[in-house]
């Protein structure tokens, strides 16, 4: 079988391959480029061809596909990179004095709980069930 023959490869793995090229091409990767990633991602993802005769039957791993989203940072990429430096350098700053501090901030969940600032909790549903009642016992509990 001759090199980038896919004849080994079942039709969903070429149907996912070339959804997988066509979103790269979206993302601007010329289209030879995205073809040769979209095989070398769906390799990662089933291990090759699947079709009988070719090692099938392994687990389908969907990391690499999911890569993709994580990436991202076009943003950041677009400032100079003194603008990320000095970012970096001060988010390390407000770290270190933070940590020296002993002061770090509270989850969404605990202010929550607290009821403190950030929280959805209003003085109107504070001590009420979801009922609409005040503390009143289940009929299971007697």
């Amino acid at each position: 079988m001759p090199r980038g023959d896919k004849s080994a490869y079942t039709s969903k793995q070429k149907r996912q391959a070339e959804h997988i090229e066509e979103g790269y091409v979206r993302r601007g990767v010329p289209r030879e480029e995205a073809e040769r990633r979209a095989w070398a991602t769906e390799n990662k993802m089933t291990g090759g061809g699947k079709k009988s005769g070719s090692g099938r039957g392994r687990k389908v791993n969907k990391g690499p596909a999911k890569k993709g989203g994580r990436r991202g940072g076009s943003a950041s990429a677009a400032r100079p990179k003194a603008a990320r430096s000095a970012s970096a350098r001060k988010a390390a700053a407000t770290r270190k004095r933070n940590a020296a501090s002993g002061t770090r901030r509270k989850s969404t969940a605990t202010r929550a709980r607290r009821g403190g600032k950030g929280s959805k909790r209003t003085s109107a549903n504070l001590g009420r069930s979801k009922s609409g009642g005040r503390g009143r016992k289940s009929s299971r509990s007697r």
